[in-house]
């Protein structure tokens, strides 16, 4: 068996390691979707990636033993976790990437954190504290100053960002959401299983709307740059990512693993500079550092969760 993909065999160096390798991919996940939506439509981009992923998990779960059968409440609640966290999430942020520029999506998830602290307070009824408060406030001016890109007029106006701008920020609603649901079913389950099911339930629904669209038909029009794309966010992104971010939170503190999250925008902008030709701006680098000073102030005794 392949001690890569065997849980619980990570020293603290190669857990590191393969946190490092998840968050840096991730941070090119964006780049890759950009690259995809240029060409077809971003059901399509999602269904080949997670089509992908769900083989790359399933070989990975067979491979360490983890297939458990699931019963029908649980495949219902994979199924409502699936909608939530893969069709409807990575619509957003796939149909976000149609206008809105890579680095700016990757600054404004940056704040995930932050938005969760806001649904923890109002799905859960958890205190909110005025450090907390603080940090939120900081981030969302971070996040202004990213998306108006230093144009503050633009807020007053109401023309700060683009319309991918927009379904970007909801997607962080939609992966709080995503992860505090996810809370009682990681109790019960095992990660790597549990995402397989989740991911697949997410691309079964999606394949709906992908064939009434008529997304079989765009296969044809794929150059071999967006399948290069398509193939890394599926194999790299949303398989072997997942299973090495959690095998590191497996071996290794929370709180240690979590920070690694503030490189993935980072990688973003200098990846997307490099390949996507986007200019890498003071507002974007001041704004994006906001963004991380609050979120370092809300979750200092919080997990940050990707």
């Amino acid at each position: 068996m392949n001690t890569m993909l065997q849980p619980h065999a990570h020293s603290p160096a190669r857990a590191y390691a393969g946190a490092i390798f998840a968050v840096t991919v991730w941070g090119a996940s964006f780049i890759a979707t950009k690259i995809g939506v240029r060409e077809v439509s971003p059901f399509t981009v999602m269904w080949l990636r997670f089509g992908i992923g769900v083989a790359v998990l399933a070989v990975a779960v067979a491979a360490r033993g983890e297939f458990a059968r699931p019963g029908r409440r649980d495949l219902l609640y994979f199924a409502g976790l699936g909608a939530l966290g893969i069709t409807l999430h990575q619509w957003l942020q796939a149909t976000g990437l149609v206008t809105a520029q890579a680095s700016t999506t990757s600054w404004i998830i940056s704040a995930t954190p932050l938005t969760m602290a806001v649904v923890g307070r109002i799905v859960l009824g958890e205190r909110m504290t005025g450090r907390q408060l603080a940090g939120i406030a900081l981030g969302a001016v971070g996040v202004l100053l990213v998306v108006s890109r230093g144009d503050w007029a633009s807020i007053v106006r109401g023309s700060a960002g683009s319309v991918g701008d927009a379904l970007v920020a909801t997607s962080t609603v939609t992966w709080a959401l995503f992860s505090v649901y996810s809370r009682r079913g990681l109790r019960r389950h095992r990660s790597a299983p549990m995402m397989l099911y989740v991911m697949a339930s997410g691309w079964l629904l999606g394949s709906i709307p992908w064939l009434a669209l008529g997304g079989p038909a765009e296969l044809a029009r794929l150059t071999p740059d967006a399948w290069t794309g398509i193939a890394f966010l599926g194999v790299l992104c949303s398989g072997l990512a997942y299973i090495f971010w959690y095998d590191a939170l497996r071996a290794l503190p929370a709180a240690n693993v979590g920070a690694l999250l503030y490189i993935e925008p980072l990688v973003t902008m200098a990846v997307a500079a490099l390949l996507l030709g986007e200019a890498v701006t003071l507002p974007a680098i001041a704004g994006g550092a906001i963004i991380l000073a609050g979120v370092r102030v809300a979750t200092r005794r919080v997990v940050p969760v990707s």
